[in-house]
């Protein structure tokens, strides 16, 4: 990864990320994807599934299993179109089959596994829904927050408007990558890959680094399903600014920022240095 200097005045383009969570031997899990190293978006960088809003995620509406106007509500943002929000839920679901071959539906493990393999094939994901006669779990998965790409400062020259949701993984299932898009995956606690991230073995993104440090303070899924439940999701707008010769990017709450409520526990601000983001306590400001 590399700081973007270069300013897109193009609009954020409207996009959905589902964090899947477990709960493991040791607590809770997240699970990770490494982007191919020959992506355009974060190449070679570890994520949580996603992709931006599909023209035909609108036409699934109707496939959800909650009424639009209550998942609607649940983003808390009253002035997005509910139609708006009911492609958002969609094209969650549908990045993270596409992904992970998991599938937020009424169906077992073999039929999630056999209709990956026709999604990869090319049979589109609508015509796949549409054979099961299944409502997408649009209830399993719970908004947790919503990212904006700076104009500039960010690590990629495209901006995006993201909605990052959390759900546990549907009872059977067991996420891949596709080999493509996604080299390698893995199930890691969010510390333990805030550590690996710190000793160099794996890259993250500034909203996965503070995402994953959010995580660090819930103990099992249930924890962070039911935070998701109980407030509003913030909006976190990333401003960058330069200090003692280093790029910065701070988040609300930050003495720098132009809204002075904090949004995130863990730091308020990543510093770009030794190529990477880095927060002014170290390693010890992301666990808290």
């Amino acid at each position: 990864m590399e700081f973007n200097a270069q300013p897109d005045a193009a609009p954020p383009r409207p996009s959905a990320t589902v964090v899947m969570l477990r709960d493991g031997p040791g607590g809770l899990e997240v699970f990770l994807q490494k982007r191919h190293g020959l992506s355009d978006v974060l190449g070679g960088a570890y994520v949580f599934p996603g992709g931006k809003v599909d023209p035909g995620d609108g036409a699934l509406a109707d496939r959800l299993d909650a009424p639009v106007a209550e998942l609607h509500a649940a983003l808390g943002e009253p002035a997005l179109p509910q139609p708006d929000a009911a492609s958002l839920y969609v094209a969650a679901l549908r990045e993270v089959f596409e992904e992970t071959g998991v599938l937020f539906a009424a169906v077992d493990s073999d039929r999630a596994s056999a209709d990956w393999a026709a999604l990869r094939e090319g049979v589109p994901f609508a015509d796949i829904v549409a054979r099961l006669g299944v409502r997408l779990a649009a209830s399993a998965v719970q908004p947790w927050s919503r990212w904006i790409t700076p104009l500039v400062g960010g690590v990629v020259r495209k901006r995006f408007d993201t909605r990052f949701f959390v759900a546990a993984v549907p009872p059977g299932q067991q996420p891949g990558h596709d080999a493509h898009e996604a080299i390698e995956s893995l199930w890691l606690p969010p510390q333990v890959a805030l550590e690996q991230y710190w000793d160099g073995r794996i890259e993250l993104a500034p909203p996965q680094i503070m995402s994953l440090a959010h995580l660090c303070r819930h103990a099992d899924a249930g924890s962070v399903l039911a935070a998701a439940r109980g407030r509003v999701p913030p909006c976190i707008a990333p401003e960058p600014f330069e200090e003692d010769g280093d790029r910065v990017l701070c988040y609300p709450g930050d003495s720098r920022h132009s809204i002075g409520e904090r949004a995130l526990p863990g730091p308020t601000r990543l510093r770009w240095r030794n190529r990477r983001f880095e927060p002014d306590g170290g390693l010890a400001a992301l666990l808290g």
